[in-house]
Order: C-alpha cells, then structure tokens, then sequence
C-alpha cells in the first residue's frame, strides 16, 4: 500500500482517480488547488505525488518546485492535457518523475505507481523485523550472517516489500521471477515462499487462488556508497 497525494482542480476525474486508487489498496488523499495540497504534503508524509499541471493559483510545476527546495523529494507523475516537448521538458526540470497525458490509461498509472514505488525501495536497505534486507542484492542477514536464501526467493521478498502489505497476484510474481525464456513453476514457488516462511513463519499469507501478502514491519536504512 501506498500514501498518494492527489492534486487535480476537475473534481469529477479527482474522485475517479481516488476511487480507482483506494480499490488498488492504496491511502489517498486529495486536494483540488495547490495551496491545500501544499498543507497536506506538510502535514503527512507520502509516498507518491500526483499533480495536474493547470490548476487556479499556480501550476503543479511551480508547486513541485516549491516542495523540491524544500528537501521533499517524494516521487511525482504529472497528468496534464499538454503534450508539447517544452512543458515536458519543463515538468522534469522542475523534479518531476513520470509524465502522463489526459485522458489517464488507469491500468497504466497503476503500473508507473508501481515502477516509482520499486525504485525507491531499491535505493534502500530495509530492516524486517530481526532481519536486514540488502534489496542490491537480495540478500538477507541477521546481527552479522548471511541468512541461507536463493536468488529468487530474495527477488520474491522484494516483490513483497514492493507491494507494501497489498496482495500480489501470482502472475505477477511469477513475470518478476522468471524470465520469457524459463517456464515458470509453481511448485518452485513454493519452495520460494516456505524459504521465506523460515524466517518470517507468520508474515506470509497465501491468498488462494491469487497470490501472496507479506505483512511486516519495516524500517527503510540509506544505503551507505
């Protein structure tokens, strides 16, 4: 699950993209000018933006800009009718992450949420309970040791973290951890998911016929170059 904060002065398409996101299993907060999405970006702490770009007041560039010299570096897609290369240009300039053109594909903004949420795990070691995961490299290790774990059940651990406690359907775990080449096995994954199960016994729920959730507690640590 993650915090989004959305910015859009069409309240119509607001509620749209609030409901569509809340059923996706995210929290959702919303404003329709940028001086209420500036209050709530100081009052919570998200994990993705998602700004209009022509709003009353000012626009979602200026606002983003406002927020970057402020040190909030929390992920950002503009939606914006506009498609010419300088206002694109502009919108990364001012730290923007992703671009997206109205009318919104919402299956495909979900698949950017994920694809910004993933390279921000990946900026990071992330403590787990008794555990610290090195997401580089997909190792797990407890005080001081190298915990025993395949390569692709610490890819699957990623995958879990990724989702932040929301269901990951198996499909989608089995694209991440096969390639077009190898066929995927899911009595392979089983094998993945009790390897995990060793060390978090109480953490990982198999959704029948759907996928696996992984519910824990996690402390993001800055990977030190």
């Amino acid at each position: 699950m993650a915090r989004i904060l959305i910015l859009e002065d069409d309240k119509l398409f607001n509620e749209t993209l609030e409901d569509f996101l809340q059923e996706e299993g995210h929290a959702v907060h919303c404003a329709l000018d940028p001086y209420s999405a500036l209050d709530l970006s100081y009052a919570h702490l998200y994990d993705v933006y998602l700004f209009d770009v022509n709003l009353p007041y000012e626009n979602g560039f200026t606002l983003l800009e406002k927020l970057r010299q402020g040190g909030d570096e929390t992920p950002c897609i503009f939606i914006t009718s506009k498609n010419d290369k300088a206002s694109l240009k502009e919108g990364f300039i001012k730290g923007g992450d992703d671009y997206m053109q109205k009318p919104v594909d919402l299956d495909e903004l979900s698949l950017r949420i994920q694809a910004l949420l993933r390279r921000r795990v990946r900026s990071q070691s992330v403590q787990i309970e008794g555990y610290r995961f090195d997401v580089m490299t997909k190792q797990l290790f407890d005080a001081s040791h190298a915990m025993e774990l395949s390569t692709k059940a610490g890819e699957l651990l990623l995958v879990l973290l990724e989702a932040k406690g929301s269901i990951v359907q198996t499909c989608y775990i089995k694209e991440r951890l096969w390639s077009a080449a190898e066929e995927a096995s899911d009595g392979a994954l089983r094998v993945y998911v009790t390897q995990l199960k060793k060390y978090f016994p109480s953490s990982i729920t198999n959704i029948r016929g759907i996928g696996y959730q992984l519910t824990v507690d996690t402390k993001p640590q800055e990977v030190k170059e």
